[in-house]
Parts: C-alpha cells; structure tokens; sequence
C-alpha cells in the first residue's frame, strides 16, 4: 500500500474518506493538523499522538481520534501499518470534540480495512456508500479507553508532565513536584485534578502504562520495564498494567504482527 497524504483528500465532497499507510520503523510525523476529524488506527504496530494537551496511544484494537483543526504530531512504533480516516465536523457524531482512545472491535477493524479501498469519491447512494455510512455508526458507538496522558493547562506543570514522559524518574512525588514548582502540596494537588481529571498517582500510572507499551511493542523485557517504573517486581507493575490496559503486557508485546489480513 503507498504513502498517501491524508490532506490530499480532505477536499473531497464526502461525509467520511479514508487513507492507509505503511512507515517505516521510528517514523515521525511532525506537527501539523487536519480541517476534518482524523480516526487513525495502527493495524500492524503501535501509534502515539501528541497534541499541546497530552498524548494518546493506539496499541492494538485501539485507535486514537484527534478533532479537526488540533495540532498533532504523530509517533510509529516499529513498522506501522495504518487505516485513517477524515470526518467532516456535522458527521463525526458522538467521537467529540476532544482528542480519546477507542476500542476497535472485528467488526470496526474490517470496516477500517475496507474502507481504505474505497476510493474517495465514491457513491454515496451504492455499496461503497453504505460501508461507509456503517463505518460512522459503529465509529459512534465504540467505547473510549483509558490510554491517555493528558497535560494541565498550567504551563509549568505540563512541562514537568511532558519531562516525566521523555524521562521517567521512578522516585517522583507530589512533594517533590509541588517544592519544585513553587506551590504547596495542597494546591498542586487540587490544580493537578481540577486540570487533569486524574489525581497525581492515577495520572503517573497513565503515564508508565503509555510509556510501556511502545517498549513493550519493541521487544523489551518486562521485567526490565517495570523496575526502570519504579515498581518493585514485574508482577506489581503487571497488575497495573492489566487493570488499566485490560490485558497482560505479554499481548502487548505482540504489537509487530499484523492484526488484519
């Protein structure tokens, strides 16, 4: 399948259309945005998309929506294999206006698949146009996912946020990060959740779970993952990531392989 830039379709006088693309391992995508919505989703690899208010991960039956008109930049990990589609604004329906994971069921995957050999200006009113229409309605009832890291929008703690993700320092604590900033505990913690959503422990578990699963997709021990985290033994950082990921770090090590035909 050929490199093709999603902007050269975002023209086209339809509600939904949609690109594949296959990177090369470490492929970045600087900073840029689109008019429409974008729904990308790694078939084969692992995908992390960074705007000014957190980062987003799409491991495997995953897929991060970002809203039109959001500056984003994009991450693959390894080889990436992905299926994107554009939304006009009045089509996308309940994907909402702010950057999510979704769960991507089999249904959702095929849909995906198929929809990247469409070609853009199809029909709406034949077969092309239907697998479409059905594509947005199970678009709009597909679950969100906690796989997100999102940013305070107090610049100061963002950066430290944003230090945490390209540098995790197990030994990090509200003290340390109130001190550092100037502001008492209480009010750290107060803003951090009035900002966040998360309290400060809920929001580092995100953290190390986003930062695990592009190492795990890479092939790295888990072992060696969970004690550079901080965590005690593999088996504790294990539980966090099966509660929080809904599966066990193994699966997620198998992110290389192609999850479509």
């Amino acid at each position: 399948m050929p490199w093709s830039d999603p902007s050269l379709v975002e023209h086209v006088d339809r509600p939904i259309v949609a690109v594949g693309n296959e990177y090369p391992p470490a492929f970045e995508l600087d900073w840029h945005r689109h008019r429409r919505g974008q729904l990308i989703y790694a078939a084969r690899g692992v995908v992390v998309v960074s705007t000014a208010q957190g980062v987003w991960v799409a491991p495997p039956e995953r897929a991060v929506w970002t809203p039109g008109g959001v500056s984003h930049a994009v991450r693959m990990v390894g080889a990436v294999s992905t299926r994107s589609v554009l939304i006009e604004p009045d089509a996308h329906g309940s994907l909402g206006d702010a950057n999510k994971v979704i769960q991507v069921s089999p249904l959702l995957r095929s849909l995906l698949a198929a929809a990247c050999e469409i070609d853009p200006e199809y029909d709406v009113a034949g077969r092309d146009g239907m697998v479409m229409a059905l594509l947005l309605a199970e678009l709009a009832r597909a679950p969100s996912v906690s796989l997100a890291v999102p940013f305070p929008k107090k610049a100061e703690i963002a950066g430290k946020c944003q230090a945490f993700l390209d540098a995790p320092s197990p030994h990090d604590t509200i003290d340390m990060w109130s001190a550092e900033l100037g502001m008492g505990r209480r009010a750290f913690t107060r803003l951090f959740r009035q900002q966040t959503g998360l309290s400060f422990g809920a929001w580092r578990q995100q953290a190390c779970l986003l930062i695990a699963l592009p190492r795990l997709a890479a092939g790295e021990a888990v072992t060696t993952i969970a004690l550079d985290l901080g965590y005690e033994s593999p088996a504790a950082f294990t539980t966090m990531f099966k509660r929080l990921a809904g599966g066990a770090p193994s699966h997620y090590q198998s992110a290389g392989r192609a999850m479509v035909d």
